[in-house]
């Protein structure tokens, strides 16, 4: 039978001990500084408590005598103990603390909470700019997009979200509390670190001033803290922190993997993103961004949909104005390894960065492209190059598969679209396109490069992605309006659209969060903004479209085709590459 069906109410109810109940806890070599403060209930069996000492308010819930249960060689001063609960072998003590039922706390060193501890919640971390000029509060339940607007608007945040923020965040004071079915092992000192139900703990180093959140059924967790991690000002909702990997002033956001010695502060992670070996400096890393090699350097730049190659590494000091520089790189954008790149930049969605970069490059108007840092660190751009890929569709693909917030049927918190073609990338080809075609009237310079903002073009290379804008725009109206235009709308005035952190909403529809009385509101307004998404995409696609791209249904179809051919072509002709490789290295 379970511990439900066997103890009764009365049996758990707390009381004094009973003259005879002490002696046994003496004869147990368990002590007191006062035992007229230790209370326990009826079904608290007293031979699974020994060598134990006990100071200030201690109670003790339900013990079964055939069970794994009890308290051995263990210190608790001011703890209420939980039913069916397992301490054992404890260095120093459990102090100031609430331990939830059916709870085992092993071979640990110090559990401790101090008075008015907030455990980590209203943590500033300084983002992006590392001088603290864009701090971000910290709190569980903290979305990827209310956390950008924070740190992307700091005047705002300041003057209107930081006094919605002050009380209910400022004044808190977390529940000292290591919740119920925990499991902590083989643990360095806990200190001020609140523990939600059916997390997992095992070996962490040290945890201070910080908060460990689980939204997910028993199970399903998320949360898990593993062997050798170091954390402090954190917290982690729904995310794992394992293998050797530090953690300073951070957000560990749902289904965020943080391993295998990586080192983070002043960061912020959000879903599923996953980092390992290398190091973040003040990163706003968005859904889905992903460091897995040694040496890797993110630092003062935010990203999302993101894959760092082995020693991707990035510079924000200029040694001027101290490290006040930072970039975003767009969704999707990839970077080669050793390559670098000198802040502030801005990357256009779904490029591929390669080489050195270091004159603060602006390609953003330029989505899908290729950048090359060439022999003086200028950048030389390749506008489209990457629509031909057909790692794009596998990548779109991929993203829902790999949702590990979906699999445990949590609540989301991050909103995330994981289109590849959407109104943002589709606005800025069509912007691209026009750009191209007045580059192309122009004379190249003395030696046969065309300059535009700093960035290097060859007329070849613009030439060819006049074509292949043209391919990916036609490409994203055959999915969308499969049937064509009807009739010849005139040309309308058209929305914006935003990348906030994973969700794609109308810059109008911002703006409406920038002027909302609540944080509810504004949660709100995101809420609304995803879920119509495909409607108000739609509208925009008519208004946005003007008439030279209103071609008939058979034609959009004819330049689908020829995109998803280009696809297949490259699909096809890395295959053969890889056949030959295989064949080369074959016995």
């Amino acid at each position: 039978m379970s511990h439900t069906d066997t103890d009764t109410d009365t049996d758990k109810t707390l009381r004094p001990l009973e003259w005879w109940e002490l002696r046994e806890l003496e004869h147990n070599g368990c002590s007191a500084t006062d035992w007229s403060r230790v209370s326990i209930c009826d079904a608290t069996y007293l031979g699974a408590v020994r060598h134990a000492r006990f100071s200030g308010d201690v109670s003790i819930g339900a013990i079964d005598a055939t069970a794994d249960e009890g308290i051995f060689s263990a210190c608790l001063q001011d703890c209420a103990v939980g039913n069916h609960v397992l301490i054992r072998n404890i260095g120093n003590a459990l102090r100031n603390c609430a331990i939830g039922d059916n709870t085992q706390i092993i071979d640990t060193e110090l559990i401790d909470f101090e008075p008015e501890t907030r455990c980590g919640v209203g943590t500033l971390v300084s983002v992006l700019d590392e001088t603290g000029s864009r701090p971000v509060t910290i709190f569980p339940g903290m979305s990827a997009q209310l956390a950008l607007l924070m740190a992307r608007m700091p005047k705002w945040s300041a003057n209107h979200l930081q006094p919605l923020l002050s009380t209910p965040l400022l004044n808190f004071s977390a529940p000292q509390t290591i919740g119920r079915n925990v499991r902590i092992i083989g643990c360095g000192p806990i200190v001020n670190v609140h523990v939600d139900d059916n997390v997992r703990i095992e070996g962490a180093t040290s945890l201070s001033n910080g908060t460990i959140v689980n939204n997910a059924a028993p199970g399903k967790e998320l949360a898990y803290i593993g062997h050798g991690v170091q954390a402090e000002n954190f917290v982690i909702e729904d995310g794992c922190v394992d293998s050797g990997a530090i953690v300073h002033n951070c957000f560990v956001g749902q289904g965020v993997t943080i391993a295998n010695g990586f080192t983070a502060h002043d960061s912020l992670f959000f879903a599923n993103c996953h980092l390992e070996n290398g190091e973040a400096c003040a990163v706003f890393a968005g859904p889905y961004t992903v460091s897995m090699h040694k040496s890797s350097l993110l630092i003062g730049c935010q990203t999302s949909f993101m894959n760092a190659g082995s020693g991707t590494n990035q510079s924000n000091h200029m040694y001027k104005m101290g490290p006040v520089h930072w970039g975003v790189l767009e969704r999707g954008v990839k970077t080669s390894s050793l390559s670098y790149l000198m802040l502030g930049a801005k990357i256009g969605a779904f490029s591929l960065l390669m080489g050195q970069h270091k004159t603060h490059p602006d390609s953003s108007q330029f989505p899908f492209s290729y950048l090359f840092g060439d022999e003086r660190g200028s950048t030389v751009v390749v506008p489209a190059m990457m629509l031909r890929s057909c790692g794009l569709l596998r990548d779109e693909q991929k993203w829902p598969s790999r949702d590990k917030r979906v699999k445990r049927r949590m609540p989301l918190h991050d909103r995330v679209i994981f289109d590849v073609l959407n109104p943002m990338t589709v606005d800025s080809m069509m912007t691209a396109h026009q750009v191209i075609l007045d580059l192309l009237a122009r004379p190249a310079d003395d030696d046969r490069v065309i300059r535009y903002r700093g960035m290097k073009f060859t007329r070849a290379s613009l030439e060819r992605a006049i074509y292949l804008y043209e391919l990916g725009i036609y490409k994203y109206l055959s999915i969308k309006i499969p049937n064509g235009f009807i009739g010849r709308e005139p040309d309308k005035e058209y929305a914006e659209w935003v990348d906030v952190a994973g969700l794609l909403m109308r810059r109008q529809d911002l703006n409406r969060v920038l002027e909302c009385e609540s944080i509810t509101d504004m949660e709100a307004i995101f809420t609304e903004a995803f879920n119509r998404f495909p409607r108000l995409e739609r509208e925009w696609i008519v208004a946005r479209t003007p008439s030279r791209w209103r071609k008939s249904a058979p034609v959009i179809r004819e330049y689908a085709q020829a995109f998803d051919k280009m696809v297949a072509e490259d699909r096809a002709r890395n295959l053969a590459d890889l056949e030959a490789l295989n064949r080369m290295l074959a016995l």
